[in-house]
């Protein structure tokens, strides 16, 4: 079975920082690109950024330009995530697909998500 699972979530305070990883079970992470999401409660999913097989980095949501870095190796994606807002609480998710051009389509794989809260 193809399977993702995120980690390294928590309650931190504003300012601080969390390194969140997506690692994959039953397929070759390496050859498929990977996109960060998040969901806040009443809120649609957002794309935060996308990684593609090759390393390259085809964006940044505006909203955590200059603060988040995507990165990888052979085997997990990583969403460095600095300066932490309130207002980046949410559901954390990663998912694969071949393209970041279809890495949020439905039928890539989707991992469960971890939970990012920035509270004081």
């Amino acid at each position: 079975q193809k399977e993702l699972a995120e980690s390294g979530g928590g309650l931190v305070q504003p300012g601080e920082s969390l390194r969140l990883s997506c690692a994959a079970s039953g397929f070759a992470l390496n050859t498929y690109a990977v996109g960060w999401f998040r969901q806040a409660p009443g809120k649609e999913r957002e794309g935060v950024s996308c990684i593609r097989n090759d390393g390259t980095i085809t964006f940044y949501a505006d909203s955590v330009k200059g603060r988040f870095t995507i990165s990888r190796d052979y085997n997990t994606v990583y969403l460095q995530m600095n300066s932490l807002k309130p207002e980046d609480t949410a559901v954390y998710i990663c998912a694969a697909d071949v393209l970041c051009s279809t890495v949020s389509d439905r039928r890539a794989i989707w991992g469960r998500g971890t939970q990012v809260t920035v509270s004081s």
